[in-house]
């Protein structure tokens, strides 16, 4: 299973190209000679669509002659020493969620690994704006992996995964269906017997982070660590700062009655109840962030660890990492990335007990 990206040649050569990655494959770029299909495209010729298998997958191939089968080979790819895929484990899975609907997840682990419902889990999402959270290659997630842990990545409502049907069942008034559907993931893989609620952590950024903060308010017993990066979450005042108002069409404003309700209904900011025991929670940000204002880290983290004498215990700290010179993400060089690497999984190897 992996992603297929860049399908692109020019008019007049016989040569496309197209890049794939997956989960243990670092990005490839493949040459396809669409001569070797068989026949040539004449001026007047009509196009047909044909299909050629590509990697156990399919793509549309206009022009080829019926019944021909493309051979892609390899042109160039990234080297990834020490990866080697064949030790790695990839599925899909199906969960369903809190209405019915079935969800898929992708669960990502060392080949041999004994899942015993203790096992060391990190769950992801994202759920918005038309993003389809497909396979990817991340070499810091071999850190995990390495470790005895097990990935997964769930592929939430609110995302392009089942088309534009499947984004709108998330956004607006129906933001809570990708909450609920992000819930329903952690409880399957508690259920599978793949991990419990002591060694089960979640990370998200962004939209993400939105979702990392509406999971821990409202399921603070499911999860031991929280990593929430870059995050939204007040919902009543968000549109205030920054881009943020462009936003609007996905998640809806509070200067409207009717959609005040249903943003109030989830801002994870305006859910911290005092007296409750929420899992041990790093809050990222960065200083210079004009995308997402770090505001929404900031103001989280002060008002949760001023509720952490009542309930909070010190195993579980509320912590709040802020980037200097840094923005949304993009662009980050690799020092810095490894920085954030690092002091992600040394704050997730404690909290979860991986000692090895």
């Amino acid at each position: 299973m992996g992603s297929v990206t860049g399908i692109g040649g020019k008019w007049n050569r016989r040569e496309a190209f197209f890049g794939f990655y997956s989960f243990t494959v670092p990005p490839s770029v493949y040459q396809v000679d669409l001569a070797d299909a068989g026949g040539r495209r004449d001026a007047g010729a009509t196009i047909g669509r044909d299909r050629a298998n590509v990697e156990g997958g399919e793509e549309a191939n206009p022009g080829a002659t019926v019944g021909a089968t493309l051979k892609p080979s390899l042109w160039d790819k990234v080297d990834a020493p020490g990866i080697n895929p064949a030790d790695y484990e990839v599925q899909q899975v199906w969960f369903t969620s809190k209405d019915g609907t079935k969800v898929p997840m992708f669960v990502f682990h060392k080949k041999g690994l004994e899942l015993n419902g203790r096992n060391p889990t990190l769950l992801t999402g994202y759920g918005g704006f038309n993003i389809s959270e497909t396979p990817s290659f991340v070499p810091g997630r071999y850190v995990w992996l390495e470790h005895g842990g097990v990935f997964a990545v769930a592929n939430l409502r609110g995302g392009a995964e089942f088309g534009e049907d499947w984004h709108r069942a998330g956004m607006l008034d129906k933001k809570q269906n990708v909450f609920d559907d992000f819930i329903s993931a952690a409880e399957f893989l508690i259920a599978d017997k793949i991990t419990d609620k002591d060694h089960l952590a979640i990370q998200g950024g962004s939209n993400g982070g939105l979702l990392m903060g509406a999971a821990f308010t409202q399921r603070p017993d499911l999860f031991r660590a929280v990593v929430c990066q870059v995050p939204l979450l007040d919902m009543l005042r968000y549109q205030n700062f920054q881009i943020a108002k462009l936003w609007i069409p996905e998640y809806g404003t509070a200067e409207d009655p009717k959609q005040f309700d249903w943003l109030y209904a989830y801002s994870p900011y305006h859910h911290v109840k005092p007296g409750t025991e929420y899992p041990a929670i790093m809050f990222m940000t960065a200083d210079t962030d004009t995308r997402v204002d770090p505001m929404h880290a900031k103001k989280m983290a002060a008002l949760m660890q001023a509720e952490a004498a009542n309930g909070q215990s010190r195993e579980r700290p509320i912590l709040l990492r802020i980037e200097p010179k840094a923005g949304h993400g993009a662009g980050k060089p690799i020092t810095k990335q490894i920085e954030e690497g690092t002091d992600i999984y040394s704050f997730l190897f404690w909290q979860l007990g991986v000692k090895e």
